[in-house]
């Protein structure tokens, strides 16, 4: 049972890997720390969402005449790669460090579609390392926590003709410190466990360039999160899994100064709603060395009207991933594929229905490398 155990920890990781809520990409588990003795592991994963729209009919003021563009596949897809290792320092005590990339965004809208944002682009990148440590209490509970250090920066272009708009952002790097503590519960002997995460908010205050030449400052609040992930043996070789997910999204904003000010007082992105993921999966080891997992996740849609920067509303989605062990190294390997919800955008300055994205999707693959020292 251990061996299944220890697969669906990282087969769960990897086939949550998609196109989630907000400008998420990763779900920021700390599950190598429950790894048996020392431990290292590497993960590659590649997500290639598809998302486009079009100009409702009727649209307000001067966009009408563009009702029915299309806006094409507006979204890049994306390479985010991970690191850990823990090690023991006693019975109790162990330590580790992760990097990965928590949040990001590529958003290009082509050029000569019509569209009325075509030419506009937003490119976002968040780099995270965790110093953590985790002690056990006795044989069932354990305590962890540690510090985060996160740097984030980013480039954007909005480019609206309509309304005689050509705005660019360029944002200094920006590195901050946030935490995270966390409690779990184990019985080894049914292969449980019970692990309920908190992650603080960072916020970062930024150093920016607006309209080609304008230095102004702004701060953004990347969302606070708690993660309660669970998993249990049901039968010999057999285990469910489930985790739930909860990040604060409507305390994300990004309002540079001058874009800010303009009519409207529109944000570049900003999001009304908080979101809960929802993921349960059944793991099963076929034989001594291969295990495989399949899982469902699901964000419902909050309806209301979406950024144009990020015009998706809920999603559902389906993993398939396998596991091999060869001596003490683990190759896990995993797809994933997500229906994303329709959304509506709002015109800007005028308000109402600007686009209507339907039927869009994303297929992700990873692989994660572990090995035991």
């Amino acid at each position: 049972m251990k061996t299944t155990t220890g697969a669906a920890a990282a087969l769960l990781a990897t086939t949550t890997l998609a196109h989630a809520g907000g400008i998420e990409r990763a779900n920021q588990s700390v599950g190598f720390l429950f790894e048996q003795g020392g431990y290292t592991e590497f993960s590659i994963s590649r997500v290639s969402p598809k998302v486009s729209g079009e100009v409702v009919a009727g649209a307000p003021g001067p966009f009408a005449g563009a009702a029915g563009a299309g806006s094409g596949d507006m979204t890049g897809g994306y390479t985010s790669v991970g690191l850990a290792v823990k090690w023991d320092m006693s019975e109790r005590l162990s330590f580790g460090i992760q990097y990965e990339q928590p949040y990001g965004a590529d958003v290009s809208y082509a050029m000569g579609t019509g569209y009325p944002y075509a030419g506009s682009n937003a490119d976002l990148n968040v780099d995270e390392i965790k110093v953590l440590a985790k002690y056990k209490l006795d044989e069932n509970w354990s305590v962890y926590g540690g510090l985060r250090f996160q740097n984030v920066g980013g480039n954007v272009d909005v480019v609206v003709p309509a309304l005689s708009l050509d705005y660019s952002l360029s944002v200094e790097r920006s590195t901050e410190l946030g935490y995270l503590v966390g409690v779990a519960y184990e019985k080894p002997e049914i292969a449980m466990r019970i692990a309920l995460t908190y992650n603080s908010a960072i916020t970062h205050k930024f150093n920016a360039t607006e309209f080609g030449g304008a230095s102004t400052e702004f701060e953004t609040e990347f969302p606070q999160s708690i993660n309660l992930e669970a998993q249990s043996g049901i039968a010999e070789g057999t285990l469910v899994l489930a985790s739930i997910r909860w990040v604060n999204w409507s305390a994300f904003d990004i309002s540079p100064t001058a874009y800010g000010s303009l009519p409207g007082n529109p944000s570049l992105v900003d999001y009304e709603n908080d979101v809960i993921t929802y993921t349960v999966g059944v793991a099963r080891r076929f034989t001594d060395n291969f295990a495989g997992i399949a899982t469902i996740s699901y964000e419902k849609s909050e309806g209301g009207f979406v950024g144009n920067l990020g015009p998706t509303d809920g999603r559902t989605s389906i993993g398939l991933a396998g596991r091999y062990d060869v001596g003490n190294a683990t190759i896990t390997g995993g797809v994933n594929y997500s229906w994303l919800g329709d959304a509506e955008t709002e015109a800007p300055v005028f308000g109402g229905t600007l686009s209507e994205f339907k039927d869009n999707t994303a297929l992700a693959v990873g692989l994660r490398i572990g090995y035991h020292f």
